[in-house]
């Protein structure tokens, strides 16, 4: 057992996240916080339903590629935040931007400063498609500003968006994340289901549901729908399913189609903007999107997030006819972070490192798993990977619904976590690797994983 670990102190199971591992002050904080905060926690993901049974960890501190529960239990983190902590927990150059910020300027002036068009610039420089942006807060945001302003440049009504991915929680688009798909339709004509109860009744008469992969039903949507259309929306990879890769020629074809329909095409990089690369998914793959969507990669670990794209389309923002608000966007805590980030980002060198080290997790991962026999294999791409326990090829969501083995994935984690190796309970999550993560942490993470695997395999 890791020597970061420390052992039960008890069997008593209420005290314990899982056999061997002692998490008692964790049970004992849960079980105080469920009383004034719903739940206990402050976001789904962190919730008993969301894999975190019977109760999440509650994290000490974090520094670099690690963190420490409030049990003093040390992990190699691979939750790193859901993604934002891209240059690992507590890094240097970001943490003194935003205390100089605070200490010599403030943080809130509703009035502009110097730094942000620094930033907007920033971020034009690095990603192909981004002629224009303008600063907000989180990712739903972004989105619903995005999606707003494809309507109104479009004047059309409707979305295509895809089963199995998120695009934050507001009305418009928080259908068919993860439907029961017995209630979803058919396979390649899906119809809309909201994400929970509390959604407004006629929102999913401006949506159209489609399997992600599938190039033939995009185009037959298309053809159908076209002049209805105002966007699509995807992530160039799917990261709220696991990790599932486009097939070649999938992001190309649908390029080609909205181009020649004149449908707004909108690429969510909340989780890989900033994480595949300087550029994105979209300079990763070769693809120039018409608006972009960023979040997660730009703050190193602080609340910003971006929407930006052709300036013939954020020209309606600029002419004032799409407003685009807020009395946090671009506040001073945010620019800092974000100026700082971007600059360690644009070392030299930086992602070539980071795309190498993670390589030798996930080839490890890979050779760990196949040679313990397990129906199991890894997919990803540089700084973001999931294992899919499985005996067949996941290329959507509904995939991923009938053939992952949701069990031996938590049986995987509680092995792992025993081990000091965290990542989310959830196999639709990911493995996130940092700036921070060292040789010794992937060394460390695949001599547990074989000890994980063996002893699964066993009893497999």
């Amino acid at each position: 057992m890791n020597a970061s670990i420390k052992p039960a102190a008890s069997a008593d199971a209420s005290a314990q996240l899982v056999a061997g591992l002692d998490t008692s002050t964790s049970a004992r904080l849960f079980k105080a916080a469920l009383k004034p905060i719903p739940g206990g926690v402050n976001s789904t993901a962190r919730a008993t339903w969301s894999g975190w049974d019977p109760y999440p960890l509650f994290i000490q501190s974090g520094l670099g590629s690690h963190l420490t529960d409030v049990d003093g239990n040390e992990y190699i983190d691979y939750l790193l935040g859901l993604g934002p902590m891209l240059l690992g927990h507590r890094p240097p150059r970001v943490t003194q931007a935003v205390v100089d910020f605070i200490r010599e300027r403030g943080t809130v002036f509703a009035l502009p400063t110097a730094v942000e068009a620094a930033l907007a610039e920033k971020v034009i420089a690095a990603v192909p498609s981004v002629e224009q942006l303008r600063l907000c807060n989180t990712g739903t945001e972004a989105v619903l500003y995005a999606t707003r302003l494809a309507r109104a440049f479009t004047r059309r009504p409707k979305l295509i968006r895809f089963e199995g991915m998120y695009h934050g929680f507001s009305d418009q688009v928080y259908w068919s994340k993860h439907p029961d798909i017995a209630k979803a339709g058919p396979d390649r004509h899906p119809v809309p289901v909201p994400q929970g109860p509390g959604l407004p009744r006629g929102v999913e008469n401006n949506l159209i549901i489609l399997p992600w992969n599938d190039a033939d039903a995009l185009a037959d949507a298309i053809q159908r729908e076209g002049d209805q259309i105002a966007c699509v929306i995807t992530e160039p990879v799917m990261c709220n399913t696991g990790c599932i890769l486009p097939e070649p020629g999938y992001l190309e074809t649908m390029r080609e189609l909205t181009a020649r329909h004149g449908i707004v095409l909108l690429f969510d990089e909340v989780i890989t903007g900033f994480r595949l690369g300087l550029g994105g998914a979209q300079a990763r793959l070769g693809i120039k999107p018409d608006l972009s969507v960023f979040a997660k990669g730009l703050g190193g670990g602080f609340p910003v997030a971006a929407c930006g794209g052709r300036a013939d389309i954020m020209a309606l923002v600029a002419q004032g006819k799409v407003s685009m608000a807020g009395t946090y966007s671009a506040n001073g805590i945010a620019i800092a972070a974000a100026n700082a980030a971007l600059d360690e980002l644009a070392t030299p060198g930086l992602f070539a490192r980071l795309d190498a080290l993670s390589d030798e997790l996930r080839l490890g991962l890979a050779k760990v798993l196949a040679d313990a026999g397990l129906p199991a294999y890894v997919v990803g791409l540089g700084p973001l990977m999931q294992v899919w326990f499985a005996k067949e090829p996941i290329r959507n969501y509904r995939d991923a619904e009938r053939h992952a083995d949701q069990a031996l994935f938590r049986r995987w984690w509680q092995g792992m976590l025993a081990h000091g190796v965290l990542f989310h309970p959830g196999a639709y999550e990911n493995l996130f690797v940092s700036t921070a993560h060292t040789r010794a942490d992937i060394a460390a993470t695949l001599a547990a994983a074989k000890s994980v695997a063996t002893d699964l395999a066993r009893a497999v």
